[in-house]
């Protein structure tokens, strides 16, 4: 690539800073993600929207945290670093459920493995304060955001401190915070100091005691001991997450207390519009000669929203993004279209429209004085909230508005969808299987037992075999041969081996095989994290029944994959341990076995 396409990008070094006519930086970016100029990377997001605000901006990308010269190559910057572990949590990015080293990273050049460390937020934050001492650090994205107070950690198997106090850094900034980033920025350059800064919105710091304001939480050390305390905690957190009535949060870390502010409003369609229209290059930065695969599957979509009402207690998407749908206008996505038309290598297709569920473009509440009051984790759970706005109106003209670019061939929706808002949403439901799906629907029932969608927080068996069933009709009826592809999780506390029996029957008797099965992996901020960890319900404290077992989890999800011949002695095992010998003959073609594990056989007459 030319020098001069090179400097449409962000500065990566000197050089970039050169061009530019800078001697120094005001924020340095650190981030374990490779460097994509696009907005569904948030780094590059955030560090736009701070170059917009006229801050002078670099981006460190993946840099060794090893080597102190390496992250000095742009030199100290006048402000702060911004540091961030990426798009992923770095110990979900390392290792498989199974605690296995997982053997590729999505958003490394050439999918290679080792580019970013454990824990990469503390490594980071450590390495910079080598580097630049004195040096204002905040720390923010998905693993700061939701270790953000003390925590069960799957891969140490304990409860471990906020990330605030293991990174030491200055200042957590939680959620998508946009608008915290850049007040802070903004704050720095006015020539306040960092450890004045303490009463933003969507922020965590460091104080020496519990403000009377603040909701005060079982500390670190009685939640690390306790699984009761662990429970309140949780609790306590849940019920101050709506950014219009929630308090500030307290918990005591030995002599100081983390406090946690109450999280940041959702931005207004106009907020989000301003930032989609940044310069994005759309591209990973030219100094990369291998693919990124993270950056393969969405270089064509559009995030036409954020923020998710479902819910789902294995999710923690809404204490990052928030539980409001914060939509953009139809003409900054239609702007979008017009510019990513012009990408040197579309071809016609997009890939995707929509965000972390793609039919909830344009849903809000009806009601903003019960909004601003609400306390429900889920507008849909365990009934459709009646304030909520289902109206497909909005989600069907953004479809016909993008449509009506002659430049776009395809388009295709590949975010998931919540089925059981369909029913209310029947024009989109039509338009999205006669022109939307690209052979494959992805939904995601996870289970198909009632017991175990209930601890879930989804909807049960019978909405999504409701769902299939019009699905097929609708797509026979068009002449259009597409499929669902269903996302299931094992080893979800709540499921026993029953369970799983039930749902493996249920696959089979809706013609259902799938592909791959997610093992529940407990990641911070969720509240299955917490059901697995304390076993027990935070709210009710009715007792939770917890797969822990590695051979048991294994079981599971060879039920799922009952199809496979490589499971069948698995399935067999797991139907003798539920005594579910009945379901033998459905579930593998064969007759049940006796009480020995011998076939009941009919001795013949003589």
């Amino acid at each position: 690539m030319k020098k001069s396409a090179r400097n449409t990008f962000l500065p990566t070094d000197r050089a970039g800073m050169t061009a530019r006519g800078w001697d120094e930086l005001d924020i340095l970016f650190v981030t374990g993600d490779a460097y994509v100029d696009h907005p569904s990377f948030g780094t590059p997001l955030l560090a736009r929207l701070l170059e917009a605000a006229g801050f002078r901006v670099g981006i460190l990308a993946q840099p060794d945290w090893r080597d102190l010269d390496a992250l000095r190559i742009m030199g100290r910057p006048r402000l702060c670093a911004a540091i961030s572990a990426g798009a992923m949590d770095s110990m979900v990015n390392h290792y498989t459920a199974a605690k296995k080293i997982r053997r590729d990273d999505a958003y490394t050049p050439g999918g290679q493995a080792g580019a970013r460390p454990n824990r990469a937020v503390i490594a980071y934050t450590a390495a910079i304060k080598g580097a630049f001492k004195g040096l204002p650090t905040v720390i923010g994205g998905i693993e700061a955001s939701l270790r953000r107070l003390a925590h069960y950690d799957y891969w140490d198997n304990k409860v471990r401190r906020s990330v605030l106090v293991d990174s030491k850094a200055d200042l957590l900034l939680y959620g998508m915070a946009e608008t915290a980033l850049t007040a802070v920025a903004k704050r720095l350059a006015d020539g306040e100091a960092i450890e004045t800064i303490r009463d933003l919105r969507g922020s965590a710091v460091l104080v020496d005691s519990c403000p009377e304001t603040a909701v005060q939480l079982p500390s670190f050390d009685e939640v690390a001991k306790d699984l009761s305390a662990y429970n309140t905690a949780f609790r306590l957190t849940s019920e101050h997450t709506n950014p219009f009535h929630g308090r500030p949060l307290a918990q005591q870390h030995g002599n100081r207390w983390v406090l946690v502010q109450p999280p940041a409003l959702p931005l207004r369609p106009e907020e989000l519009d301003r930032i989609y229209a940044l310069p994005f290059q759309k591209q990973p930065h030219p100094d990369y000669t291998d693919r990124i695969p993270a950056y393969d599957q969405i270089k064509f979509s559009i995030t036409s929203h954020r923020g998710c009402f479902g819910g789902c207690a294995f999710c923690a998407i809404a204490h990052h993004q928030g539980k409001t749908i914060q939509s953009r206008s139809i003409a900054s996505i239609t702007a979008e279209v017009d510019r990513l038309t012009r990408h040197p290598e579309f071809r016609g297709t997009i890939s995707d429209v929509g965000g972390p569920t793609a039919n909830m473009y344009g849903l809000h509440c009806g009601d903003p004085q019960s909004e601003q009051a609400c306390r429900r984790s889920s507008c849909l759970y365990p009934k459709p909230c009646r304030h909520l706005v289902q109206s497909d109106r909005l989600a069907v003209k953004l479809l016909h508005a993008i449509h009506d670019n002659p430049a776009v061939k395809h388009l295709f929706i590949a975010s998931g969808i919540r089925y059981d808002l369909l029913p209310k949403q029947p024009t989109y439901f039509d338009e999205l299987l006669a022109h939307h799906v690209g052979g494959l629907l992805k939904v995601a029932p996870e289970a198909a037992c009632e017991t175990v969608t209930r601890v879930m927080h989804k909807p049960g068996p019978d909405q999504f075999a409701f769902f299939l069933e019009h699905f097929r009709q609708r797509s026979q009826a068009l002449g259009r041969r597409q499929a669902v592809v269903p996302y299931l999780i094992s080893g979800h506390p709540g499921t026993t081996l029953a369970d799983m029996v039930e749902t493996a029957l249920f696959l089979k008797r809706h013609r259902l095989k799938v592909e791959q099965v997610q093992d529940f992996t407990p990641t911070p901020g969720s509240l299955s994290t917490c059901l697995y960890y304390t076993g027990s319900d935070p709210f009710s404290g009715a007792p939770i029944t917890v797969p822990k077992s590695e051979h048991e989890r294994k079981l599971q999800k060879a039920l799922l994959l009952w199809h496979l011949p490589a499971n069948r002695k698995l399935v067999d095992e797991a139907l003798r341990l539920a005594g579910r010998q009945d379901a033998r003959t459905e579930l593998l073609d064969a007759p049940p076995k006796g009480p020995t594990g011998q076939r009941r056989t009919t001795r013949r007459r003589r």
